[in-house]
Protein backbone atom coordinates (compact mmCIF):
# COMPACT_ATOMS: atom_id res chain seq x y z
CA UNK A 1 0.00 0.00 0.00
CA UNK A 2 1.29 3.21 -0.57
CA UNK A 3 1.04 6.09 1.75
CA UNK A 4 2.16 9.75 2.06
CA UNK A 5 4.38 10.48 5.46
CA UNK A 6 3.54 13.71 7.19
CA UNK A 7 6.11 15.51 4.99
CA UNK A 8 4.01 14.46 1.81
CA UNK A 9 6.71 11.82 1.34
CA UNK A 10 5.41 8.82 -0.72
CA UNK A 11 6.36 5.71 1.36
CA UNK A 12 5.28 1.94 1.34
CA UNK A 13 3.25 0.34 4.17
CA UNK A 14 3.73 -3.84 3.95
CA UNK A 15 1.68 -4.26 7.36
CA UNK A 16 0.03 -7.23 5.57
CA UNK A 17 1.69 -7.78 2.59
CA UNK A 18 5.38 -8.51 4.45
CA UNK A 19 5.07 -10.53 7.43
CA UNK A 20 3.85 -13.71 8.42
CA UNK A 21 2.52 -14.10 11.90
CA UNK A 22 5.09 -16.06 14.35
CA UNK A 23 7.46 -16.86 11.71
CA UNK A 24 10.24 -14.33 9.70
CA UNK A 25 8.45 -12.94 6.94
CA UNK A 26 9.04 -14.94 3.77
CA UNK A 27 8.65 -12.17 1.70
CA UNK A 28 11.11 -10.22 4.09
CA UNK A 29 13.81 -9.24 1.23
CA UNK A 30 15.29 -6.10 2.30
CA UNK A 31 18.22 -5.11 4.85
CA UNK A 32 17.15 -3.48 7.98
CA UNK A 33 17.10 0.41 8.87
CA UNK A 34 16.61 2.31 11.36
CA UNK A 35 17.11 5.47 13.50
CA UNK A 36 20.90 6.91 15.07
CA UNK A 37 20.95 4.71 18.35
CA UNK A 38 18.59 2.00 17.41
CA UNK A 39 14.74 1.16 17.18
CA UNK A 40 13.20 1.55 20.46
CA UNK A 41 12.92 -1.86 22.53
CA UNK A 42 9.57 -2.65 23.85
CA UNK A 43 10.06 -5.52 26.76
CA UNK A 44 6.85 -7.10 27.74
CA UNK A 45 7.06 -7.87 31.59
CA UNK A 46 6.89 -12.14 32.20
CA UNK A 47 3.73 -11.00 34.49
CA UNK A 48 0.23 -10.01 34.40
CA UNK A 49 -1.43 -6.79 35.36
CA UNK A 50 -5.31 -6.58 36.74
CA UNK A 51 -6.76 -4.26 34.45
CA UNK A 52 -9.08 -4.47 31.59
CA UNK A 53 -8.81 -1.62 29.21
CA UNK A 54 -10.55 -2.06 25.96
CA UNK A 55 -7.62 -1.28 23.85
CA UNK A 56 -5.28 -3.30 25.13
CA UNK A 57 -4.07 -5.33 22.35
CA UNK A 58 -1.55 -7.59 25.37
CA UNK A 59 -4.19 -9.05 27.53
CA UNK A 60 -5.14 -12.08 25.66
CA UNK A 61 -0.97 -13.24 25.67
CA UNK A 62 -1.03 -12.98 29.42
CA UNK A 63 -3.80 -15.99 29.81
CA UNK A 64 -1.36 -18.97 28.99
CA UNK A 65 1.53 -17.90 30.37
CA UNK A 66 3.50 -21.37 29.27
CA UNK A 67 7.11 -20.29 28.25
CA UNK A 68 7.54 -16.78 30.06
CA UNK A 69 10.87 -16.70 31.40
CA UNK A 70 12.40 -13.61 33.25
CA UNK A 71 16.17 -15.00 32.22
CA UNK A 72 15.38 -15.30 28.54
CA UNK A 73 14.66 -11.97 28.13
CA UNK A 74 17.27 -10.99 30.21
CA UNK A 75 19.27 -12.64 27.46
CA UNK A 76 17.52 -10.70 24.90
CA UNK A 77 18.13 -7.30 26.68
CA UNK A 78 21.76 -7.98 26.52
CA UNK A 79 21.80 -9.27 22.73
CA UNK A 80 19.96 -6.16 21.55
CA UNK A 81 22.48 -4.37 24.44
CA UNK A 82 25.28 -5.66 22.01
CA UNK A 83 23.95 -4.85 18.91
CA UNK A 84 22.69 -0.87 19.91
CA UNK A 85 24.26 0.03 22.98
CA UNK A 86 21.95 3.56 22.70
CA UNK A 87 18.61 2.25 22.05
CA UNK A 88 16.07 3.18 24.33
CA UNK A 89 14.13 0.10 26.72
CA UNK A 90 10.77 0.40 27.10
CA UNK A 91 9.26 -1.64 30.17
CA UNK A 92 5.21 -3.07 29.95
CA UNK A 93 3.06 -5.66 30.12
CA UNK A 94 0.79 -6.71 32.02
CA UNK A 95 2.28 -4.62 34.91
CA UNK A 96 6.09 -3.94 35.17
CA UNK A 97 5.42 -2.91 39.25
CA UNK A 98 3.14 -5.74 40.14
CA UNK A 99 6.82 -7.53 40.57
CA UNK A 100 9.48 -5.34 42.07
CA UNK A 101 12.40 -8.13 42.17
CA UNK A 102 12.11 -9.12 38.57
CA UNK A 103 11.93 -5.71 37.32
CA UNK A 104 14.83 -4.66 39.23
CA UNK A 105 16.92 -8.21 36.96
CA UNK A 106 15.99 -6.62 34.27
CA UNK A 107 17.17 -3.37 34.94
CA UNK A 108 20.39 -4.04 36.70
CA UNK A 109 21.98 -5.97 33.32
CA UNK A 110 21.20 -2.15 31.52
CA UNK A 111 24.02 -0.31 31.18
CA UNK A 112 23.70 3.61 31.36
CA UNK A 113 23.75 4.00 27.67
CA UNK A 114 20.63 3.84 27.61
CA UNK A 115 17.22 5.25 28.45
CA UNK A 116 14.45 3.18 30.58
CA UNK A 117 10.97 3.72 30.47
CA UNK A 118 8.67 2.33 32.57
CA UNK A 119 4.45 1.92 31.62
CA UNK A 120 2.78 1.33 34.62
CA UNK A 121 -0.27 2.35 36.64
CA UNK A 122 1.70 1.81 40.08
CA UNK A 123 0.15 -0.82 41.62
CA UNK A 124 -0.39 -0.38 45.54
CA UNK A 125 -1.54 -3.21 47.34
CA UNK A 126 -1.47 -5.25 50.51
CA UNK A 127 1.93 -6.92 49.31
CA UNK A 128 3.26 -3.75 47.72
CA UNK A 129 2.84 -0.27 49.76
CA UNK A 130 3.42 3.04 48.42
CA UNK A 131 6.69 2.93 50.15
CA UNK A 132 8.12 0.31 48.72
CA UNK A 133 7.37 1.45 45.17
CA UNK A 134 9.13 5.15 46.38
CA UNK A 135 12.16 2.79 47.88
CA UNK A 136 12.18 1.13 44.15
CA UNK A 137 12.39 4.31 42.10
CA UNK A 138 15.03 6.01 44.68
CA UNK A 139 17.34 3.28 43.80
CA UNK A 140 16.81 2.89 40.29
CA UNK A 141 16.75 6.92 40.20
CA UNK A 142 20.03 6.93 38.06
CA UNK A 143 18.42 4.26 35.42
CA UNK A 144 14.80 5.60 34.74
CA UNK A 145 14.69 7.84 33.11
CA UNK A 146 10.42 8.56 33.09
CA UNK A 147 7.87 6.25 34.03
CA UNK A 148 4.45 6.93 31.79
CA UNK A 149 1.47 6.50 34.73
CA UNK A 150 -1.51 5.47 33.14
CA UNK A 151 -4.16 7.41 34.58
CA UNK A 152 -7.46 7.25 31.94
CA UNK A 153 -11.01 9.30 32.05
CA UNK A 154 -12.25 6.39 31.98
CA UNK A 155 -11.68 3.94 35.39
CA UNK A 156 -10.40 1.23 33.19
CA UNK A 157 -7.37 0.60 35.76
CA UNK A 158 -7.14 0.64 39.80
CA UNK A 159 -5.28 3.29 40.49
CA UNK A 160 -2.98 4.08 43.39
CA UNK A 161 -3.49 7.43 45.46
CA UNK A 162 -2.20 11.01 43.21
CA UNK A 163 0.30 11.77 46.11
CA UNK A 164 1.93 8.57 45.33
CA UNK A 165 3.17 11.12 42.25
CA UNK A 166 4.86 13.46 44.35
CA UNK A 167 6.61 11.18 45.91
CA UNK A 168 8.66 9.72 43.22
CA UNK A 169 12.35 9.58 43.16
CA UNK A 170 12.14 10.14 38.68
CA UNK A 171 10.02 11.85 36.15
CA UNK A 172 7.09 10.97 35.40
CA UNK A 173 4.29 12.01 32.60
CA UNK A 174 0.60 10.80 33.11
CA UNK A 175 -0.51 8.69 30.00
CA UNK A 176 -4.11 8.77 28.92
CA UNK A 177 -5.86 7.01 25.98
CA UNK A 178 -9.11 8.86 25.00
CA UNK A 179 -10.89 5.55 23.84
CA UNK A 180 -14.27 5.89 21.17
CA UNK A 181 -16.71 8.03 23.05
CA UNK A 182 -14.63 9.39 25.75
CA UNK A 183 -16.71 11.98 27.86
CA UNK A 184 -15.60 15.13 27.03
CA UNK A 185 -16.97 16.95 30.04
CA UNK A 186 -14.49 15.50 32.19
CA UNK A 187 -11.55 17.02 30.00
CA UNK A 188 -11.51 20.37 32.48
CA UNK A 189 -11.87 18.25 35.57
CA UNK A 190 -9.30 15.85 34.45
CA UNK A 191 -6.36 18.40 33.69
CA UNK A 192 -7.20 20.56 36.75
CA UNK A 193 -7.06 17.04 38.63
CA UNK A 194 -3.30 16.86 37.46
CA UNK A 195 -2.61 20.35 36.87
CA UNK A 196 -2.46 20.43 41.00
CA UNK A 197 0.89 17.78 40.79
CA UNK A 198 4.13 19.36 41.05
CA UNK A 199 6.07 17.87 37.88
CA UNK A 200 3.35 16.40 36.18
CA UNK A 201 2.67 16.49 32.27
CA UNK A 202 -0.01 14.82 29.99
CA UNK A 203 0.12 12.99 26.95
CA UNK A 204 -3.69 12.00 25.11
CA UNK A 205 -2.78 9.36 22.85
CA UNK A 206 -5.62 8.40 20.57
CA UNK A 207 -6.73 5.19 20.14
CA UNK A 208 -3.44 3.58 17.83
CA UNK A 209 -5.62 0.53 16.94
CA UNK A 210 -7.88 2.63 14.87
CA UNK A 211 -4.77 5.03 13.39
CA UNK A 212 -4.08 4.37 9.94
CA UNK A 213 -1.72 6.51 7.67
CA UNK A 214 -4.90 8.25 6.26
CA UNK A 215 -5.64 9.85 9.64
CA UNK A 216 -2.12 9.83 10.89
CA UNK A 217 -1.70 13.79 10.30
CA UNK A 218 -5.15 14.23 9.96
CA UNK A 219 -6.41 17.63 12.06
CA UNK A 220 -9.51 19.14 10.52
CA UNK A 221 -12.17 16.47 11.51
CA UNK A 222 -9.87 15.02 14.47
CA UNK A 223 -12.54 14.73 17.31
CA UNK A 224 -9.94 14.61 20.28
CA UNK A 225 -7.88 17.50 18.49
CA UNK A 226 -10.54 19.48 18.55
CA UNK A 227 -11.58 19.35 21.28
CA UNK A 228 -8.01 20.00 22.76
CA UNK A 229 -8.22 23.25 21.13
CA UNK A 230 -11.40 24.50 22.41
CA UNK A 231 -9.54 24.68 26.27
CA UNK A 232 -5.86 24.38 25.51
CA UNK A 233 -3.36 26.80 23.63
CA UNK A 234 -1.93 25.07 20.57
CA UNK A 235 1.80 25.43 20.92
CA UNK A 236 3.12 23.54 17.82
CA UNK A 237 3.77 19.85 15.93
CA UNK A 238 6.45 17.27 15.74
CA UNK A 239 6.33 14.14 13.89
CA UNK A 240 7.67 11.54 11.73
CA UNK A 241 6.94 8.69 9.29
CA UNK A 242 5.38 6.49 12.33
CA UNK A 243 3.78 8.75 14.96
CA UNK A 244 3.46 12.89 15.26
CA UNK A 245 3.21 15.04 18.70
CA UNK A 246 0.25 17.80 19.00
CA UNK A 247 1.62 20.30 21.74
CA UNK A 248 -0.71 22.19 23.78
CA UNK A 249 -0.13 24.40 26.88
CA UNK A 250 -3.14 24.31 29.57
CA UNK A 251 -2.38 26.73 32.58
CA UNK A 252 0.96 26.05 32.56
CA UNK A 253 0.70 22.43 32.43
CA UNK A 254 2.41 20.79 29.38
CA UNK A 255 0.27 18.57 27.03
CA UNK A 256 0.64 16.26 24.01
CA UNK A 257 -1.51 14.61 21.98
CA UNK A 258 0.14 11.75 20.23
CA UNK A 259 -1.21 9.43 17.49
CA UNK A 260 1.01 6.62 16.30
CA UNK A 261 0.75 3.77 13.64
CA UNK A 262 -0.03 0.59 14.83
CA UNK A 263 2.84 -1.33 13.63
CA UNK A 264 6.45 -0.62 14.07
CA UNK A 265 7.63 -1.07 9.83
CA UNK A 266 7.63 0.96 7.13
CA UNK A 267 9.38 -0.26 3.80
CA UNK A 268 11.09 2.54 1.70
CA UNK A 269 13.32 2.96 -1.08
CA UNK A 270 16.96 5.44 -0.57
CA UNK A 271 17.01 7.05 -3.39
CA UNK A 272 20.66 7.84 -2.19
CA UNK A 273 21.87 3.79 -2.54
CA UNK A 274 18.73 2.88 -4.63
CA UNK A 275 18.17 0.29 -2.09
CA UNK A 276 14.90 -0.66 -0.58
CA UNK A 277 14.89 -1.25 3.45
CA UNK A 278 12.48 -2.22 6.50
CA UNK A 279 12.49 0.45 8.38
CA UNK A 280 12.03 -0.29 12.19
CA UNK A 281 10.75 2.13 14.51
CA UNK A 282 10.39 -0.17 17.45
CA UNK A 283 11.50 -4.01 18.30
CA UNK A 284 9.95 -6.22 20.72
CA UNK A 285 10.60 -8.97 23.43
CA UNK A 286 7.96 -11.11 24.34
CA UNK A 287 7.23 -12.73 27.61
CA UNK A 288 9.27 -15.80 26.25
CA UNK A 289 12.33 -13.63 25.48
CA UNK A 290 11.23 -14.29 21.47
CA UNK A 291 12.38 -11.05 20.12
CA UNK A 292 9.68 -9.44 17.43
CA UNK A 293 10.65 -6.96 14.84
CA UNK A 294 6.68 -5.37 14.47
CA UNK A 295 3.33 -6.12 16.48
CA UNK A 296 2.06 -8.62 14.72
CA UNK A 297 4.23 -11.69 15.77
CA UNK A 298 6.60 -11.09 13.03
CA UNK A 299 10.03 -12.62 14.47
CA UNK A 300 13.63 -10.13 14.13
CA UNK A 301 15.89 -11.70 11.95
CA UNK A 302 18.71 -10.92 14.37
CA UNK A 303 21.59 -11.57 12.39
CA UNK A 304 20.50 -9.45 9.31
CA UNK A 305 19.61 -6.23 11.85
CA UNK A 306 23.16 -6.59 13.44
CA UNK A 307 24.08 -5.64 9.87
CA UNK A 308 21.59 -2.77 10.12
CA UNK A 309 21.77 0.38 8.67
CA UNK A 310 21.56 3.70 10.17
CA UNK A 311 19.41 7.31 9.46
CA UNK A 312 19.17 10.53 11.29
CA UNK A 313 15.87 10.11 13.38
CA UNK A 314 13.13 11.80 11.10
CA UNK A 315 11.34 13.12 14.34
CA UNK A 316 11.16 16.68 13.48
CA UNK A 317 8.85 19.74 14.52
CA UNK A 318 6.51 20.56 11.58
CA UNK A 319 5.39 23.99 13.15
CA UNK A 320 5.49 26.01 16.21
CA UNK A 321 3.34 28.43 17.11
CA UNK A 322 4.65 32.03 18.61
CA UNK A 323 3.54 32.09 22.00
CA UNK A 324 3.94 36.59 22.04
CA UNK A 325 2.27 36.86 18.62
CA UNK A 326 0.26 33.59 18.00
CA UNK A 327 2.08 33.04 14.37
CA UNK A 328 2.36 29.58 12.98
CA UNK A 329 5.59 28.86 11.61
CA UNK A 330 6.61 25.97 9.46
CA UNK A 331 9.78 24.18 10.52
CA UNK A 332 11.82 21.43 9.95
CA UNK A 333 14.30 21.10 13.04
CA UNK A 334 14.95 18.06 14.76
CA UNK A 335 12.55 17.06 17.90
CA UNK A 336 14.67 15.14 19.81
Amino acid sequence: MIAIDGHGKEIVMTVETEKLTGTLAAARVHPYKTREGGATVTVFVPYNCLNNCPFCINKAEYDNPTGFSAEKICESIQRMDAITPYCDFVFTGGEPFADLRVLQQMLDIIPPTHKVYINTTLPVSALQTEDDIIAFTARNKDKITCINVSRHMQHYVVESNDGLLNRLAVPFRINCVLYKNYPKKDMIPYLERFRAVPGASIQFRFDYTETTPDNLYEADHDKILLDLKEIAVYRGLDGCRMRCGFHFDYKGLELTYHKTLPYSTIVEKDPADGMTYDILYDILIKQTGEIHSDWDGTLLDVPAYEKVVYEPYDLRWLEKVDPKTGLVFKEGRTAV
